[in-house]
């Protein structure tokens, strides 16, 4: 049975020590989403000023493309289990870079900018997150999606995705994607 959830609760309280208990339920939660990930907040709502939280991805979990535009708000993310692939594109769709982040490698994490059209994806199972970037959260504004990738829902999305794993592959960007 699959969730159709995108959030667990935050834990309660003034502090929470970040471990393996809250890791693997993360993971565990992931495992279950339809959407093949989930994120584990520490902020206690979405008006807190910054958000920090846990993302633990699934391979062929499709995040897609997008910046934090309006309103602006930088992005910061470390790999604390697993890899991913990072994936930054020009404003029209041409990947501008692509590289692997892996725990426990020399290249662990991606900072941004605002505006910066970007997308991760798993590889390897149970990969995990440590992300950060400003509040409040508000569903309409939060991300503003790249009009040339297909939506989460679409018919089109798991064909970009696969076009986007074969990137890991080959190291060979095309002018566009899609």
């Amino acid at each position: 049975m699959f969730s159709l959830l995108k959030a667990l609760n935050a834990p309660t309280g003034p502090t929470t020590i970040i471990g393996t208990a809250l890791v693997q339920q993360a993971i565990e939660a992931s495992r279950m989403s339809a959407r093949k990930r989930i994120i584990l907040p520490f902020h206690k709502g979405p008006e807190a000023p910054l958000h920090r939280m846990l993302n633990a991805i699934q391979p062929f979990s499709y995040i897609r493309p997008h910046r934090h535009l309006h309103p602006p708000k930088p992005e910061s993310v470390i790999v604390l289990q697993g890899a991913l692939l990072c994936i930054v594109f020009t404003s029209y769709g041409a990947v501008q870079e692509a590289i692997t982040l892996a725990s426990g490698t020399d290249e662990f994490g991606f900072d941004c900018e605002p505006g910066i059209f970007h997308t991760f994806l798993a590889l390897h199972d149970d990969t995990v997150l440590f992300e950060v970037k400003p509040g409040p959260y508000q569903a309409n504004a939060d991300k503003d999606f790249a009009t040339w990738a297909p939506p989460e829902d679409s018919g089109e999305a798991m064909n970009f995705l696969m076009s986007l794993y074969l990137l890991e592959k080959t190291k060979k960007f095309s002018p566009k994607l899609f």
